[in-house]
Parts: C-alpha cells; structure tokens; sequence
C-alpha cells in the first residue's frame, strides 16, 4: 500500500489542523493506521492510530483530548484533526500503516511496514 499525507502548514497557537492520510490499494480496512510526528531535534514518536476492523482508536497521552483520529475505509482515508494547537506540537507528521497490527503494537514505529512522506506542521506563538 502507498500512503499520501497531506494537509500540513503554518498555524498560530490555539488553532485547528486536520491532516489526511489517503491510502492506495485495497482492503483498507484491513490495515492499522497511524500518525506518528517528529520535532526538530527530536526523535519520531507515535501520535495517533486507528486499528484495522473495529477502528479501536490510540492516542499519545499528550495528545488526549486534543487529537482526534477517525477513517473512512470507503474513501481509504485516515484523518488527524488537531486542536488547540501548540508551539510544541510543530513537526513533520507522519502516516504509517500495517495489516492485522496486534493492538499490542500500535504505538510502535517498527511494526509498520509502510509510510507516507510527512507533512509539515508549523506552530507560532
């Protein structure tokens, strides 16, 4: 499968993002998706993800309640709607996706076989 994320930009602080994830092939619902983010500086790390089937949702715990991951198979997309953002939360931000993931898996990066090129998010104060 090919990942295409899109959606990246220059923001203020306190303002929302949505970022999209389209994916190519088929039987997207067969895959776990998720968004991982890489500051400058710093080492990548897992954001967001929502599993194949059910679409059980994860989340990083400093993005709880910010962040909201939701697909939809019939346009083989997975969306990152970012709110309240924050200087912090600049990165590039990443879609990945791994078939039949054990739920287990989901936060790490390893486990994913395919990734889209990132999209940049920029975040002023």
């Amino acid at each position: 499968v090919q990942l295409q994320a899109s959606g990246g930009g220059s923001v203020q602080a306190g303002d929302s993002r949505r970022l999209s994830c389209v994916a190519s092939g088929r039987a997207f619902n067969h895959y776990t998706v998720a968004w991982f983010r890489q500051a400058p500086g710093k080492e990548r790390e897992f954001a967001a993800a929502s599993s194949y089937g059910v679409g059980t949702t994860y989340y990083a715990e400093s993005m709880k309640g910010r962040f909201i991951i939701s697909r939809d198979n019939t346009k083989n997309t997975v969306y990152l709607q970012m709110n309240n953002l924050q200087p912090e939360d600049t990165a590039v931000y990443y879609c990945a996706a791994a078939s039949f993931l054990n739920d287990n898996h989901v936060y790490t990066e390893r486990y994913y076989s395919f990734w889209g090129q990132g999209t940049l998010v920029t975040v002023s104060s």
